[in-house]
């Protein structure tokens, strides 16, 4: 067992594709979230893409694949008005959460929290609510989907491969 911190709370102010869902809603689950802006570049082209497949690979009664809009600049562009439109065209159906922003702080607040460096930011929770990994940019699709079989071998309480 690791002693990996507790992943701290989202904080969301909307959701798209899902009623509002908290990180104890998702306990039992693995967790793969992305946090990201639908202008970033290697969100749109890389990681987005990358939890559509994600989302496809793996039985979503074990492994919870999520998106956080965690937008810091650019803020008129990517309203939630926008990001709907977004995620339709897009076909995502993953659930997504509008990370919140405090009064005159361009950060985001789940984005401070985490003290993410940009986006895309992988976050990978195992399934006691514990904050695993946290990599700025997107991972391997091999690379992940390695980490991700080695948290639901871990949930199931099998030893880990060598």
């Amino acid at each position: 067992m690791t002693s990996a911190p507790v992943a701290p709370s989202w904080h969301v102010t909307r959701w798209f594709n899902s009623a509002p869902l908290t990180l104890g809603d998702l306990r039992g689950k693995v967790v793969v979230a992305h946090a990201f802006q639908m202008l970033c570049p290697g969100c749109a082209m890389q990681a987005l893409p990358q939890m559509k497949r994600v989302q496809h690979m793996f039985p979503p009664e074990r492994l919870a694949v999520i998106g956080l809009h965690t937008v810091f600049e650019h803020h008129q562009a990517q309203g939630p008005q926008a990001l709907e439109a977004f995620l339709h065209e897009y076909r995502y159906t993953f659930p997504v959460g509008v990370d919140e922003h405090a009064q005159g702080d361009p950060l985001p607040l789940t984005m401070r929290a985490y003290a993410m460096q940009g986006t895309p930011t992988l976050l990978l929770i195992d399934a006691q609510g514990r904050l695993r990994e946290q990599h700025f940019g997107v991972l391997e699709d091999l690379a992940l989907g390695t980490a991700l079989g080695g948290l639901l071998a871990e949930a199931d309480g099998l030893p880990p491969a060598r």
